[in-house]
């Protein structure tokens, strides 16, 4: 089966592209690494010609919900809408818990996300998970200021990025469900405490100072906004099991 990985290039697309290729399918990379403007029309239909399924964990890098909101409206409509002209049956779409309440920020691009999902012709299965043990490092990269590190107060519950996309294969290769259920991690960290345990790993020291992010994004962070409801499905390796394997 050939399954469209949009996104494909990143750090969970890749993992994905691992997972389908270990299951037996055959990934089609959809990136700009690749050729493929997922902002363009014409360019995501040329690749999904005999695609069944696409798994989209595409990304945008910025913090404007504006700029986030008008590249996951553009890239999931041309998704869908060349998707369906191209006979894919199930658009297998990665998004975060508590993104279309918090609306803000990044997350406002999440949420524009999600409600096209659901007014836009075609099948699709929407799988909404927390951040990913990965996260950790991109911040710290982000938030480093000499011998001063910043961290953000917020309160998280993270999973390793293999758990979700073997998660998304599953379901990739599955009729279209809907949305289906919640995908955490085993338990709920400090973001702070992370980024000491990956610094000490990295054999670094710094006075970490814990910040509060802005807006309704850093309250839903602080506030537990983002942690997963009393239903969602738990992965098992925790942030500590991960970073010893890295």
């Amino acid at each position: 089966m050939r399954i469209a990985v949009a996104g494909g290039t990143g750090v969970i697309g890749e993992q994905v592209v691992e997972q389908v290729i270990a299951a037996g399918h055959e990934p089609v990379v959809l990136s700009r690494a690749a050729g493929c403007d997922l902002t363009n029309e014409h360019s995501v239909r040329q690749w999904l010609v005999d695609c069944p399924a696409v798994i989209d964990v595409s990304g945008s890098s910025t913090t404007s919900a504006s700029a986030s909101m008008r590249y996951f409206t553009q890239s999931t409509a041309n998704l869908l809408i060349a998707g369906r002209e191209s006979g894919v049956e199930n658009h297998v779409a990665l998004s975060i818990i508590g993104a279309a309440q918090i609306d803000a920020g990044y997350y406002a691009g999440k949420a524009a996300q999600e409600r096209m999902l659901r007014v836009l012709p075609g099948g699709y299965t929407l799988l909404r998970t927390t951040q990913f043990h990965e996260f950790v490092g991109q911040n710290i990269n982000r938030m480093s200021a000499g011998p001063v590190q910043v961290a953000p107060k917020m309160r998280l519950q993270p999973i390793a990025g293999s758990e979700v996309a073997q998660a998304l294969v599953e379901l990739a290769v599955q009729p279209a469900a809907g949305i289906v259920q919640d995908l955490a991690g085993p338990k709920e960290e400090w973001m702070p405490q992370l980024f000491a345990q990956y610094l000490a790993k990295q054999n670094q020291s710094p006075k970490i100072i814990e910040v509060p992010l802005p807006g309704a994004m850093g309250r839903a962070m602080r506030d537990g906004g983002i942690l997963p409801g009393p239903g969602a499905r738990l992965g098992t390796e925790t942030y500590t099991e991960w970073l010893g394997r890295q």
